[in-house]
């Protein structure tokens, strides 16, 4: 006789098994929010299975009780496109698989076609942004929405999904982001990894530092932020380090161009290319300010909600989803959690800088407090599974 669960989110239900499809299990939101939510749905006395084509997650995953399955669902060639539909459905009717959740647009469409012949529910997250030309990218990404339910990370790309896809409420569903607030916690973090990232880093004790963590792409505002370093140098006495801690992922040209920036405007002593950060709870223990001048409107941000969790004050641009994530002193100077600023202007975000590296250690400590708080009572990853884990549940018992 099958087992059926007692209690939680799958009560009165058999032990569901979950299949989450995703390019691959590297570095990024979407990648990490597919381990969290494994781990969630194994708790909840689920089968947790991610399909993808590899990654430095999978070890991970692996050792957290979840199935792995290498498949090339990375491709957007769509000769290999058709064929994973066949071999998703394969694993559908191999694993049992109830339920299949797509995280990115190239997949999806093979899992979709997959979840329809196998008659399952199918769920999706939209992590990125959402396009709203030209009309074949609008088609193309419209996969995002074709489901039973549609999972939007921010209540900014929840309106640009219904304004773009003219997606019914009844199966939009707003879930932002959520961190692991036990592993992103000051009190957590040995203060030899600390001092272990800041020899790494080659900083000097006392010296303020500014952390950019992102993938090394234009978009994220590295030659922003190293501009505004470079302003901010010429106004201050005060010591201070620009880090930029993130992979290049192939963008080697990119690299050479920062590092030719850094050069030309006289920050070889100040700007760091730190490449890959593993242990980045200590990363934004170490920092003094957080930084994520994005270029372009971010679906939701992880980088102000990591760091605000730490304790870590953050400057973001005012756009997209780190609207909703960080306080400005502008709406509120007693609840202000961090700075937002007008997206590409090199002189707000200096400005920003300069105030930020003005306070003292107590308002600085007072306003990353207030970031915890916040992070902990409104995106906090136990929120954002248990939400995720309710939308599965609700089309199970449909089902």
């Amino acid at each position: 006789m099958a087992t059926v669960l007692e209690q939680g989110p799958f009560a009165g239900m058999k032990p569901p098994a979950i299949l989450q499809v995703i390019p691959t299990l590297d570095t990024g939101g979407a990648e990490r929010t597919t381990l969290d939510m494994a781990a969630a749905i194994l708790r909840a006395g689920g089968r947790a299975l991610v399909a993808s084509h590899g990654g430095r997650l999978v070890p991970e995953l692996v050792a957290m009780g979840a199935s792995h399955i290498m498949l090339p669902v990375h491709t957007k060639n769509p000769v290999e496109m058709i064929a994973n539909i066949w071999r998703l459905r394969a694993l559908i009717a191999r694993e049992g698989v109830d339920l299949v959740h797509a995280r990115s647009r190239a997949p999806a469409w093979s899992a979709l076609a997959a979840a329809r012949l196998a008659h399952v529910p199918f769920v999706t997250t939209y992590h990125s942004k959402v396009h709203e030309g030209p009309a074949s990218k609008v088609f193309y990404n419209s996969v995002m929405t074709r489901g039973n339910a549609v999972i939007a990370n921010s209540a900014f790309t929840a309106e640009a999904i219904r304004r773009v896809h003219h997606t019914p409420d009844a199966k939009l569903f707003t879930v932002p982001r959520g961190v692991d607030t036990a592993i992103f916690d000051p009190q957590a973090v040995d203060p030899a990894r600390i001092e272990a990232l800041r020899r790494a880093w080659g900083v000097e004790p006392g010296q303020f530092i500014f952390l950019l963590p992102a993938r090394l792409t234009r978009w994220k505002g590295q030659t922003l932020a190293i501009e505004a370093a470079a302003r901010l140098g010429g106004r201050t006495g005060q010591s201070f380090a620009l880090v930029l801690a993130g992979d290049a992922q192939g963008r080697d040209a990119y690299v050479t161009e920062l590092r030719a920036q850094i050069a030309r405007l006289g920050l070889l002593d100040r700007a760091k290319l730190a490449g890959h950060v593993i242990d980045m709870p200590a990363a934004y223990l170490l920092a003094d300010a957080a930084l994520a001048p994005s270029l372009e409107a971010e679906p939701f941000g992880r980088v102000p909600v990591d760091a605000q969790a730490m304790g870590c004050p953050v400057i973001v641009s005012d756009a997209g989803g780190q609207r909703e994530t960080v306080i400005d002193p502008a709406e509120s100077c007693e609840a202000a959690t961090g700075f937002r600023v007008q997206p590409g202007n090199i002189e707000a975000l200096a400005q920003a800088m300069e105030r930020v590296l003005g306070l003292d250690s107590q308002a600085r400590a007072a306003m990353g407090k207030r970031g915890r708080a916040r992070v902990c009572a409104d995106f906090s990853l136990d929120a954002m599974c248990a939400r995720t884990l309710e939308i599965y549940a609700c089309l199970l018992k449909k089902r």
